[in-house]
């Protein structure tokens, strides 16, 4: 490399240092450490660690990779000062480790991020049983070999093939139909499954199980994560893996992560906490990272091969009794009585007037400061529609949506006369309404937008309203967007910017977790805890207001917030309208649909 190369290289190298010290707080050095910062290359840019340690294991050991979600670098911390020397030298400044082609940066850094290590033992859910080497190689060939895949009748799920025995697993609700039992039972020949367990673990419960879900997975595929639905099936929930190894992804409701490597012929078993209190997931990928037993690296490459597994249940009679609310359905069905209490229009509306109409006069000069910069997906919706389209913000709040674009037409409105009051001294067109009438002409718009508006109606028949008055106000092809606050805060694993937020919950809680407020009607409802997990979907959500007197007020705003398909479910109810798009964005459920 000539002297002009070399220069280049460091100023580029020096350039992806300030950004990750400002970001990560990563202290970088001269010498070698055997920690090794890739500076320009991480999710965000497509590199997987598969790819990383392919590349690199063959010249030195790694004892773990660290990759943080939606940054385009990441970390290596190596087994020796020297195994990272020798990655230094052989790619610093290279083109490799699936970059197709461009050129890697590399540093020694002293420090890096610390995060949770999902392979810390201590971890591990309680009630959590692997029994490697259950079956025989006989055995399992067997097994695999019982179901022709290649038959007509095999059902197809979203990422694998999947048979059921006993009962139809039904997908869409996450249970199965007691009173319609299957005519293909499990077979009586697997009964010697559970009579070995039973008789080299008489401590362990495992009852004869009327349920068997048989997938096939190809590999890059995988399950989404998920608790099987408490009042569906009692415990234990019992998987036999066959063919090929998988790591299994274990979260708990509190946010505890825990990854576990299942070997072909090995025996799962979730009971107790573990059944109840965590998810479990495989994520599609064509390799898995996992400890390794070498002495010269901590990680190894493992690929995957066809993989079967073998999921053995026990139907329950009647509602779940466990201590563990959060994934329980029933538990579930009790709080949402709340719901039930406010079908009524008159009530529901009396609760909105209390709990959302009065609050948001009260805080919005507050509020509007807090809401300045727009999201990026609701921006590239407005984005699209041509020069001289009419779009319209129903529950507009500070207008910080109608801001952009000055060659197409925006209205605005909502219910807070004081926030409009902002909007008016931004020279904005707006006019005060409520969402479940608007004082628009039919189809006179080609775009409407609903942000954040929809999960303060307090019953799902003004839910459905909302949706019907913006679907009536659109010209045919014309595209509407919501966005409504998701009960889930942590899909696809990453923490919205909500929870995100919570550097110091124990100091900043206004009100204790677990109280609750009665309104006027008589209604109890749960005051959630700032900043944490929804646990309940009828919910008062704190807003503290910091006087003159520097004292806080309180303020309770109601939210029902989504279940995931619950805004899909009450968009098809609305006849009019079809589903273009549906997706989750930092903490909310969105769904872009189109005027038929």
């Amino acid at each position: 490399m000539s002297n002009r190369q070399s220069k280049k290289l460091e100023k580029k190298t020096k350039r992806c240092q300030m950004i990750i010290e400002k970001e990560a707080g990563v202290q970088f050095t001269g010498t070698a450490e055997m920690n090794l910062a890739i500076c320009n290359a991480g999710l965000s840019t497509g590199l997987q660690p598969e790819s990383i340690l392919s590349e690199i294991e063959n010249t030195a050991g790694i004892s773990s990779i660290l990759m943080l979600p939606g940054k385009s670098y990441c970390f290596l911390t190596c087994s020796t000062v020297e195994d990272s020397q020798k990655i230094f030298k052989e790619f610093h400044g290279k083109a490799k480790l699936g970059q197709n082609n461009g050129i890697v940066y590399l540093s020694f850094c002293k420090n890096i991020p610390i995060l949770e290590n999902p392979w810390n033992v201590a971890m591990s859910p309680e009630g959590l049983i692997i029994i490697e080497e259950f079956i025989t190689h006989e055995e399992e060939e067997k097994l695999i070999k019982w179901i022709p895949w290649e038959d007509e009748n095999i059902s197809s799920v979203k990422h694998r093939q999947v048979k059921h025995f006993g009962y139809d697993f039904i997908y869409g609700s996450n249970n199965v139909d007691k009173r319609h039992p299957l005519e293909r039972g499990i077979p009586t020949e697997f009964s010697y499954l559970w009579q070995r367990f039973r008789a080299q673990n008489s401590n362990v419960e495992w009852p004869t199980p009327d349920q068997l879900t048989v997938n096939k997975y190809e590999p890059g595929q995988g399950i989404p994560a998920h608790c099987d639905t408490h009042s569906a099936f009692t415990g234990p929930i019992v998987s036999l893996s066959l063919g090929s190894d998988a790591i299994m992804e274990f979260k708990k409701s509190t946010g505890e992560n825990y990854s576990i490597l299942l070997p072909a012929r090995s025996l799962l078993l979730m009971t107790g906490e573990c059944r109840y209190d965590w998810t479990h997931a495989i994520t599609p990928r064509f390799m898995d990272i996992i400890p390794s037993d070498s002495k010269h690296a901590s990680l190894t490459v493992r690929k995957r091969s066809t993989r079967l597994s073998y999921t053995f249940r026990k139907l329950r009679n009647g509602p779940c009794d466990c201590q563990y609310p959060f994934f329980c359905d029933s538990k579930k069905e009790e709080s949402d009585s709340n719901d039930k209490c406010i079908k009524l229009s008159a009530v529901a509306a009396k609760v909105e007037e209390e709990n959302v109409h009065k609050i948001y006069n009260e805080i919005a000069q507050h509020f509007s400061e807090t809401r300045h910069t727009p999201w990026r997906r609701v921006s590239e919706f407005i984005e699209n529609f041509p020069s001289g389209s009419l779009v319209v913000d129903i529950g507009c709040g500070n207008g910080k949506y109608m801001l952009a674009r000055n060659d197409i037409m925006k209205i605005g409105c909502d219910r807070s006369d004081l926030l409009l009051q902002v909007c008016h001294q931004r020279q904005l067109n707006v006019v005060q309404c409520d969402c479940l009438a608007l004082p628009f002409r039919d189809e006179s718009a080609n775009a409407c937008l609903s942000i954040a508006v929809i999960h303060h109606l307090a019953s799902k028949e003004r839910r459905i309203q909302a949706v019907k008055e913006m679907a009536r106000i659109l010209q045919m092809t014309g595209l509407g967007l919501i966005y409504v606050w998701a009960k889930n805060q942590e899909a696809n694993n990453k923490k919205s910017s909500y929870l995100r937020q919570n550097k110091n919950l124990m100091e900043n809680r206004a009100i204790n977790e677990g109280d609750s407020s009665t309104t006027s009607e008589g209604i109890a409802l749960p005051i959630h805890t700032n900043r944490t997990q929804f646990r309940h979907r009828d919910i008062l959500v704190p807003w503290k207001l910091k006087e003159a007197t520097n004292n806080h007020k309180t303020f309770l705003r109601y939210y029902h917030v989504f279940e995931e398909g619950e805004l899909e479910d009450l968009c098809a109810k609305v006849k009019s309208i079809k589903i273009v798009n549906s997706y989750y964005d930092q903490g909310n459920w969105c769904i872009v649909f189109e005027k038929l």
